[in-house]
């Protein structure tokens, strides 16, 4: 899925990310507003993956979306 197309419907899609990666919190969700490069960080801090990992993380999960 186009990430501009993500971003639009941010507000939709909170709620499947804490569910796919729990350890995000509801305000690191609200804080990304959208933003790949943060949530890509936020992962990466969260879980300790490395700045490709996360990529593929993201990328996967919103293939299907």
């Amino acid at each position: 899925m186009n990430w501009d197309i993500i971003q639009g419907k941010w507000s939709q899609v909170k709620g499947s990310l804490r569910e796919k990666w729990g350890e995000l919190t509801e305000d690191d969700v609200d804080q990304l507003d959208g933003n790949k490069d943060q949530l890509s960080g936020k992962l990466q801090e969260k879980y300790g993956w490395a700045k490709a990992d996360a990529d593929r993380e993201i990328d996967e999960y919103f293939r299907d979306k």
